[in-house]
C-alpha cells in the first residue's frame, strides 16, 4: 500500500510540475499572410526554419522555389517565411507568384518579429535547434548549403 501511494504522489506531482517556458524569442503571436494565428512558441522544441524576406529583394525572389522545394524535402522541419517591410498585397503577390505555399508565412508589417530574432537584412535565414538554439545567416547561400543545414537540424536516428 506504501508503494502505490508513492507512486499515486509521483504521478500526481509530475502531472502538476510548470512546463519550461519557451525561450523568449519564441513568445510571440502573429498573423499569417491569410490572417490565421501564429504562435512562435509551437517552434520551440522542434527544428525549424524561419526565412526572413521581402517582396522587392531579388535576392528573395531568386530562392523562393529553392526554399518550398527545401520545405517539402525536409517534412520533419518547420518553415516558416516571415515578410515585412511591404504591404500585404505585395507579400501576397510574392508567395502566389512563387507556389510557395508549402507552409505558413507570416505578415510581419511592423517588424517585430524580425527585431526578436535581430533581423536587420533580407534574406536572413534562422536555423533553430530543436534544443531552441538560433543561428542566422544572412545573405544568399546556395542550395547545396542551406540543405546542409536544414539536414544538420534533425537528430541522426
Amino acid at each position: 500500500m506504501r508503494i502505490l501511494g508513492l507512486l499515486l504522489g509521483i504521478l500526481l506531482f509530475a502531472g502538476c510540475a510548470e512546463k519550461t517556458p519557451p525561450p523568449e524569442k519564441f513568445q510571440f503571436t502573429a498573423k499569417t499572410l491569410d490572417g490565421a494565428e501564429f504562435r512562435g512558441d509551437k517552434l520551440a522544441g522542434q527544428p525549424a526554419v524561419l526565412w526572413f524576406w521581402t517582396p522587392w529583394c531579388p535576392s528573395c525572389n531568386a530562392e523562393a522555389e529553392t526554399v518550398e522545394a527545401l520545405a517539402k524535402r525536409h517534412d520533419e522541419v518547420q518553415f516558416v517565411g516571415v515578410a515585412a517591410e511591404d504591404q500585404l498585397d505585395a507579400m501576397k503577390k510574392f508567395v502566389a507568384d512563387h507556389r510557395m505555399g508549402g507552409f505558413p508565412h507570416l505578415a510581419d508589417l511592423d517588424g517585430s518579429v524580425w527585431k526578436r530574432f535581430g533581423v536587420t537584412a533580407q534574406p536572413t535565414f534562422a536555423f533553430v535547434g530543436a534544443d531552441g538554439s538560433v543561428e542566422l545567416l544572412t545573405g544568399s547561400p546556395t542550395e547545396e548549403q542551406l540543405d546542409e543545414r536544414v539536414s544538420s537540424l534533425v537528430p541522426k536516428t
